[in-house]
């Protein structure tokens, strides 16, 4: 199983905009500037996000997109899930009635604990956590 793209490129959005949490919004040209994405692809990217009530926007000339809640409440799981969807590895672990298989099926239970160990990966990674690291990593250049 292989992330797409735009979870990378979401990822790496959103800890630019953690970087710059307490600051005026930042426009998505600087952003992608920044990160070397789209501009176009980028809008695509943060609409799921906005959905999510993970960005806001803000219109005018001091206008861009920031953060609708702190760095420290977004997890990597939020960004991913709302760009991929669902962690499950196979269908039936979010809707057993995908499958009429489901009660003879023995590998279930692994993709369950597959879908869970990600997860739990990736909640363990919150925006702060990894701008922190983000600053660090500028800061050896």
């Amino acid at each position: 199983m292989q992330l797409s793209t735009k979870v990378r490129y979401a990822s790496r959005a959103m800890i630019e905009l953690a970087l710059n949490y307490k600051a005026d919004p930042i426009q998505l040209n600087d952003i992608a500037c920044k990160q070397d994405i789209s501009v176009k692809y980028l809008e695509q990217i943060m609409a799921p996000l906005r959905a999510r009530g993970f960005v806001r926007t803000q219109k005018g000339s001091r206008g861009g997109y920031h953060l609708a809640k702190k760095p420290s409440e977004i997890t990597l799981y939020d960004i991913v899930e709302s760009i991929e969807g669902s962690m499950a590895p196979v269908a039936c672990v979010d809707n057993e009635f995908s499958c009429d298989r489901i009660n003879v099926c023995v590998t279930r239970s692994v993709w369950h604990r597959v879908k869970d160990a990600i997860k739990a990966e990736l909640e363990a990674k919150t925006l702060a956590d990894l701008a922190a690291e983000q600053e660090i990593l500028y800061l050896k250049k």
